[in-house]
């Protein structure tokens, strides 16, 4: 197994068909659930364990989630009420870096992630098919659909969750 990448690398589709759109919505509301189960009754010393060699701690990838998302939710948000918005991106390893992703608590993050889902679900869930078809700008991967978007985060989410899961299995918690 590749430990960067334990489920594989991410794979977009411009447009997506109904039921595969409420299948990757369905997948991004039951993160914040998932991640709690997987770091349940973890130690500081797991949490501070790297899940691969170089890597980031627990305790920082569960962090790094709400902080992508929370990205995430903004760029649906401005795609919804701009045209072909740009988007800014951000250097995720600087983030996780700094001593709030070092440090704090986990309970914060997984509070955090449950409200942020909340809200960006009922995004999700009240947007028409056109709306998925709509753009914004990456810097580094060009014009995106929502869609694309949506399979990326889907993706996003469960690629961090098998670092945490991956690592629990191979140390035997």
């Amino acid at each position: 197994m590749d430990l960067r990448y334990p489920i594989g690398r991410a794979e977009l589709a411009k447009s997506l068909g109904g039921s595969r759109r409420q299948n990757a919505i369905d997948s991004i509301a039951t993160v914040p659930r998932l991640l709690r189960a997987a770091v349940r009754g973890m130690t500081d010393t797991q949490l501070d364990t790297p899940y691969r060699p170089e890597g980031w701690t627990v305790r920082q990838v569960v962090h790094h989630i709400p902080d992508s998302h929370m990205n995430a939710y903004i760029r649906f948000k401005l795609a919804l009420t701009e045209e072909a918005s740009p988007i800014k991106p951000y250097d995720e390893a600087a983030w996780a870096r700094l001593e709030d992703s070092r440090t704090t608590p986990i309970e914060t993050s997984l509070v955090l992630l449950e409200s942020l889902h909340d809200r960006w679900v009922r995004v999700l869930r009240a947007m028409s098919p056109a709306d998925f078809g709509r753009t914004l700008t990456h810097p580094e991967r060009g014009e995106m659909t929502l869609d694309e978007m949506l399979c990326l985060y889907e993706w996003h989410g469960k690629h961090h969750l098998a670092h945490i899961v991956s690592l629990a299995e191979r140390s035997g918690w």
